[in-house]
């Protein structure tokens, strides 16, 4: 018997009409204030006091309710002191449907803090504030970062500006080992009068503590010292043999810092043995105007899952929060040299995460790294944060080596954030480290004012296999990085092969390393099938361009402007293809077009423009544009005016078009790179006037140094 039609429509609408006016499962929410108190039930009336607490909350509620709509725990303005790091597992993460979300209350910015205020100070007859701690004299805390009113705090050092010199260096290798750098080892730093002159005043009883840092090439070497030897101006040291490709040399930089004697400028700070704090206030400073915080969690997330045995922690996202004060402490074996300071941890640390994401927070005052996504994480996402003030890096992806199945780590977006002032402990930081990890974007962010790299893709050293693929590193503003420091680096560094990973549409200015390098766009050792295009390269040291070794990179349709030194840089010669240079503009007022192994390298080169904006020289690798393309190379380029608006004030708007046309160079909008927003993120993007122009003086006194 077939079902009447018009009752059949009558159950029809009755079901539509009941799931209509069905009601949703209320949503799930629980509150934190810093008011609460980690007993409560966590309503609205009744706040939990912490994260961990709305954690244990969150967990109480699955065991016995079904997750049938997302979880809130909604966190309430104000300071929140963290005592210990806030962890989450396995079984603390949502569904992609019904995510678990620590968020900020509406129109509020809490702020979590992993330090511990420093108050009771007296002034002695010097003028200098001194605080007894008492945890530090029973319990042997000890901290190497200080933040006075939001800032971080100078550790006494000598000299105070610029640095001492090393007299010469000898190594005695105590345990050889199998590989190329010593397993342990003594070094023996010597130096003339002048230099070993402020360490006199070094006390016996304070000697543990006294460190150094010494800056060579890329890298650094952070150690205690062992003896002090006042009669011969030697200074032992033991750890690592050195690096034979990066050891400590005679006429190194180097500063001693952590000592009573040289606390002698206004914002340095001193934790002697018997714990007592001394700072040295800077004009307008009183101890009651002063907030001063020593950190102390040394992690203020842990994101712990298993991706070997696929327990992710999954389905989890933070807005609005914002993470403080939290501590490196460097162990006794001190710090050895390691490029892009990959050895040190981070102050959130996340492993075997998925769907994990962090939007609007903030991640400051750090002594290490801010974020570490490290083996199998996946999906990840970061967006519109501000990473600032950081010991180490800012975002750092993958691991060092290899990872297969499910601890690859690979599909993290980067997207729309402010990563800026890192390295402040650990100057070869960089911005963004991509190490074995693959298919992530890095787009939209401003990465400026680092010491090192600002972006650093690919952690294989030649031709060996990487998991560093596919990466898309675009329209980003990276600036100011280098700073005369350290040397070998660049805006954008990369390693290793590299297939499908593209570089394009960012603006890089900015760069001066302390002797060689200081290059926009680098492909290292090894960096192989990658695409650099539409990129806005401009105010470099030693070219906009470089590539050491690689295979079958593209370089096209990029801007190169106003390097110091050279335009453009090739060092290895091999038997492939090393790259295609194409469809480029590249415009100078001073130094060489090209400079290196140009004549033998195995390239294309062709249809590129070259204007020099102060007249008609133009050396190509020692010869001039004719001779150069009577090698082969830039056949159909030319010598001529590519009409910017402004080039002198960094305006590479088009006046017009007619001598682009001529070398295939299709315009690109440069001005879209970089953060977008309200005008208050735009703003908040842009360094300080005191810090470019300081940026300024350091690249003019290097110069000058270099003539």
């Amino acid at each position: 018997m077939r079902p009447n039609k018009n009752i059949l429509s009558y159950f029809l609408i009755l079901l539509f009409a009941v799931c209509c006016h069905m009601e949703s499962p209320a949503q799930v929410k629980f509150f934190v204030a810093p008011d609460g108190n980690d007993l409560n039930s966590g309503t609205k009336e009744a706040p939990l006091a912490t994260l961990t607490g709305a954690r244990d909350a969150v967990r109480a509620y699955k065991q016995t309710n079904a997750l049938r709509s997302s979880i809130e725990i909604i966190v309430r303005a104000g300071h929140y002191k963290m005592t210990e790091p806030f962890i989450l597992r396995p079984e603390d993460g949502g569904t992609q449907q019904f995510p678990i979300i620590y968020k900020a209350e509406e129109g509020s910015s809490p702020i979590f803090s992993g330090g511990k205020k420093i108050t009771g100070f007296t002034i002695n007859d010097k003028g200098i504030w001194e605080a007894k701690i008492p945890e530090c004299l029973y319990y042997n805390w000890r901290f190497d970062q200080l933040y006075v009113n939001g800032k971080r705090a100078v550790l006494a050092r000598t000299p105070n500006n610029g640095f001492l010199k090393i007299g010469g260096v000898k190594q005695n290798i105590w345990t050889r080992g199998t590989g190329r750098v010593a397993e342990k080892a003594e070094q023996i730093l010597s130096f003339d009068k002048i230099n070993f002159s402020p360490l006199q005043g070094i006390a016996d009883e304070e000697l543990e503590n006294v460190r150094f840092r010494a800056y060579h090439k890329w890298d650094f070497t952070l150690r205690f010292i062992d003896h002090l030897d006042r009669d011969s101006a030697q200074v032992y040291t033991s750890g690592q043999g050195m690096k034979p490709w990066n050891p400590l040399f005679k006429g190194g930089r180097i500063v001693f810092e952590n000592y009573a004697a040289a606390l002698d400028e206004a914002g340095e700070w001193y934790l002697d043995k018997a714990g007592t704090l001394y700072y040295m206030p800077l004009p307008g400073e009183t101890p009651e105007n002063t907030e001063i915080i020593a950190p102390a969690l040394e992690n203020i997330i842990s994101v712990v899952g298993d991706a070997k045995n696929n327990k992710l922690v999954e389905n989890i996202r933070f807005e609005g929060l914002a993470f403080r004060h939290c501590h490196y402490r460097m162990p006794r074996t001190g710090s050895e040299p390691n490029q892009a300071a990959a050895l040190i941890n981070a102050a959130i640390m996340l492993e075997g995460a998925k769907n994990i994401s962090f939007t609007d927070c903030e991640i400051s005052q750090t002594g290490q790294h801010a974020l570490w996504f490290g083996k199998g994480c996946s999906d990840n996402e970061v967006d519109h944060c501000y990473l600032n003030d950081l010991g180490g890096g800012g975002i750092y992806l993958g691991d060092f080596s290899p990872q297969q199945g499910n601890e690859h780590t690979q599909n993290i977006r980067l997207h729309n954030n402010i990563i800026q002032t890192g390295g402040q402990e650990f100057p070869s930081a960089v911005g963004v480290w991509i190490g074995h990890s693959s298919d992530n974007e890095v787009s939209h962010n401003d990465i400026g004012n680092f010491y090192y790299s600002g972006v650093s893709v690919g952690w294989i050293w030649g031709y060996a296999e990487s998991n560093a693929k596919r990466n898309q590193i675009t329209h980003n503003n990276i600036h100011h990085i280098g700073w005369a420091l350290l040397s070998d680096m660049a805006a954008v560094y990369t390693l290793g092969k590299s297939e499908g990973t593209v570089i394009s549409n960012n603006i890089v200015h900015h760069v001066h390393a302390y002797s060689y390098g200081g290059w926009g766009l680098y492909t290292d050792e090894g960096s192989s099938d990658i695409v650099m295009e539409n990129n806005l390269v401009y105010s470099t040291k030693t070219g906009g361009f470089h590539q050491h070794y690689g295979e079958n990179n593209i370089i096209r349709n990029n801007i190169f402007a106003f390097a110091k030194l050279y335009q453009l840089q090739c060092t290895r010669v091999e038997e492939h293809r090393s790259f295609n240079f194409e469809n480029n503009i590249v415009v100078f007022d001073e130094g060489v077009v090209l400079q290196g192994a140009w004549k033998k390298i195995d390239i294309q080169m062709d249809n590129n423009l070259y204007w020099n904006t102060m007249g008609d020289h133009y050396v190509f690798n020692g010869e001039s544009f004719a001779d150069w393309q009577r090698t082969g190379h830039d056949t159909h380029s030319v010598i001529a005016d590519p009409h910017f608006k402004d080039a002198d004030k960094y305006n590479f708007k088009l006046r017009n078009r007619r001598n682009l046309k001529r070398i295939g160079f299709k315009p690109f909008d440069y001005e879209s790179a970089g953060v977008y927003g309200d005008t208050e993120w735009i703003e908040k993007a842009k360094l300080p006037a005191a810090v470019t122009e300081a940026f300024d003086q350091e690249v003019e006194q290097n110069m000058k140094k270099k003539q």
